[in-house]
Parts: C-alpha cells; sequence; structure tokens
C-alpha cells in the first residue's frame, strides 16, 4: 500500500527545484505536504537545509509523509503540522521563527484524495458525500441539506464556472433528500445539463459543480486569500514562493497577487513621478505561468492543467532602491 502511494507523482517537481536557491534554503515550508513528494525531492537536492516545515489538513496523508521523510531526521529538523494556511503564522511562532527561505503549496486536492473513494471528491467511484480534505467540519452531505438553491446557483457558477448553475443548483436542491452518494450526485448533475451541451464539451458534466463544491466546503479561495496576504511576512529577506494551482481561480488570485507586490504603485498613470510611496516587495521570477512539459503531461494528466508562479521577497534595502 506504501509503494503505490508513494508512486503518485508530485506535478511539476523539476521545475520547482530549479527555482529553490539551494545554497540559501535552510528553512523550507510545504504548506500542502500531500504525501511529501515535492519535499522528498527537496530534501534530496539541497543539502543546506536544517529546517523543514510540513503542513497539512490531512492526517493520512501527514502520517504517509512522515515515514516517506524519516531518512532525512537525521540532518534536517523536520515538524508536522495538522493545519490550514490561515494558521501557518503560528506555525512560525511554535518555531521560533520569523520566516521562511523557501514556502511551497501546491493547490486543490491530492490525486489520492480523488482515487480514495471513501473520501468523496470523486464522480467516477461510489463513495459518501464528504469532500473534507481534514477529518473534521462539515461535510457535503450536510452542507447541501443547509444551502439555499439560491446560494448553491451562485457558487457552482462562480467556484465551478458552470453556465448551468441555476438549473443544477435547482435539481440538486429538489432531489438532495433522496441523494446518497457522489454517484448518484453526479447522475443528478449531468440530468440537469443540455444534452446539446454534453455532446460540445470534453469533460463529464459533473465536473465542474463538483470543483465548485469541493472549493465552497472547504474554504480553499479563502484560505488561499489568507496565504497570498500573509506572504510578505512569511518570507525572509530573498525568500522564494512557489505556487502551484490548478484551475483559473486560484491562478488569477496568485498572478495578481504577486503583480500587485511587485508592481505596487497606485499613483495615476500620466503622473511622471511617484507620489503614493509605495514600494515593491517581490522580484517575479516567471513573467509567464510555469507549465508541464507533454512528456510529463502524457506520464500524469494531473499535470496538464497546473500552473507554477513564483516570486522572491527583495530585501528591504532593495525595497528602498527600487
Amino acid at each position: 500500500m506504501v509503494e503505490t502511494i508513494y508512486s503518485h507523482e508530485s506535478v511539476l517537481l523539476d521545475e520547482v527545484i530549479s527555482f529553490i536557491p539551494q545554497k540559501s534554503a535552510s528553512v523550507v515550508a510545504d504548506l500542502t505536504l500531500g504525501l511529501g513528494g515535492h519535499s522528498q525531492a527537496i530534501l534530496q537536492r539541497c543539502s543546506n537545509v536544517t529546517k523543514w516545515l510540513g503542513v497539512d489538513r490531512d492526517v493520512e496523508s501527514l502520517s504517509a509523509a512522515r515515514t516517506r521523510l524519516l531518512p532525512f531526521s537525521s540532518r534536517v529538523a523536520l515538524s508536522f503540522y495538522h493545519a490550514c494556511f490561515s494558521q501557518i503564522k503560528d506555525v512560525l511562532h511554535e518555531n521560533l521563527l520569523t520566516g521562511v527561505d523557501v514556502l511551497l503549496a501546491d493547490l486543490g486536492v491530492s490525486s489520492p484524495q480523488l482515487d480514495k473513494a471513501e473520501r468523496g471528491f470523486s464522480f467516477q467511484h461510489q463513495g459518501p458525500l464528504d469532500m473534507r480534505m481534514g477529518q473534521s467540519g462539515e461535510t457535503l452531505a450536510e452542507f447541501l441539506n443547509r444551502v439555499s438553491e439560491r446560494d448553491l446557483a451562485h457558487l457552482i457558477a462562480e467556484y465551478g464556472e458552470e453556465r448551468c448553475a441555476r438549473q443544477v443548483a435547482r435539481a440538486i436542491i429538489e432531489q438532495r433528500a433522496q441523494l446518497q452518494n457522489t454517484v448518484q450526485l453526479a447522475q443528478c448533475v449531468r440530468q440537469a445539463i443540455p444534452m446539446r451541451l454534453q455532446r460540445t464539451s470534453s469533460i463529464d458534466p459533473a465536473t465542474r459543480t463538483f470543483q465548485a463544491l469541493r472549493i465552497a466546503l472547504n474554504q480553499e479561495l479563502n484560505e488561499l486569500s489568507c496565504l497570498l496576504s500573509l506572504l510578505p511576512t512569511l518570507l525572509n529577506d530573498n525568500g522564494v514562493a512557489l505556487i502551484i494551482s490548478f484551475h483559473s481561480l486560484e491562478d488569477r488570485m496568485v498572478k495578481q497577487s504577486f503583480w500587485a507586490g511587485a508592481h505596487p504603485c497606485i499613483c495615476p498613470s500620466d503622473l511622471p513621478y511617484c507620489g503614493c510611496n509605495k514600494k515593491p516587495i517581490y522580484e517575479i521570477l516567471t513573467p509567464h505561468p510555469v507549465v508541464a512539459l507533454p512528456v510529463e503531461v502524457e506520464r500524469n494528466k494531473r499535470a496538464r492543467s497546473a500552473k507554477l508562479r513564483v516570486v522572491r521577497k527583495l530585501p528591504a534595502k532593495l525595497q528602498e532602491q527600487a
């Protein structure tokens, strides 16, 4: 079982490593630890790491990653935390740290979570209406039993970018008393979407709705927003932040946050000089998002939608000079 889990391939692995300043990477934080694939590669290739923090909502993933990374404990101080992005400052304080040199976040749900039907993420295999990234909090069944049709339609449209959000929401609300598992929910969604639209789409009609429900239930965008707002205070001078996203909403948030940090001036464009005195805090290392090469996509289908963006925190002196 362990070997099967570890065979899961982390996306954009070589690309991630290429952006890590190996000589100055002393303190590393992996905020979406999963099964530890990215962290294993970082610890293998960066011999100067002395302190490593691993964070994840999923206790099962933490347990597997702990076993996987144990061989590095003889030279690196390893710390594991069951936590969310919004708790990262507490994690740093507990370790008497003011910042990290490398911060990595691989957003979204992991392939092992999707592959385990009992987690309730997949519409291809029958599982409970759960869909929690962690093991606590409200389940999908509980959420669907309390949400209004209007709110449900709004989140399916916003988070899933589903054209038929109102029809899908109406169908779910009408049938929610009878929906017992993910297969039934997926069928309910499919029946609400006109066949003419299904014929022109290359993805399963339930894909967007399941994505929207997962994002809403786990408050993924709220957590990402919190991380992005905290990021300047989490990085040491010259520290790098690497964020991998898998859909347009996440990528847009990351792009806009990084851009605002690198170009903070709010003066009118026709003003001949800067009067707001807002200084850049980032250098953008990826002018365009890094995407997987065709050979990786062929090997790992999950990589086809992955986008990596990277920034470096400017030292205070460079911020003043910029």
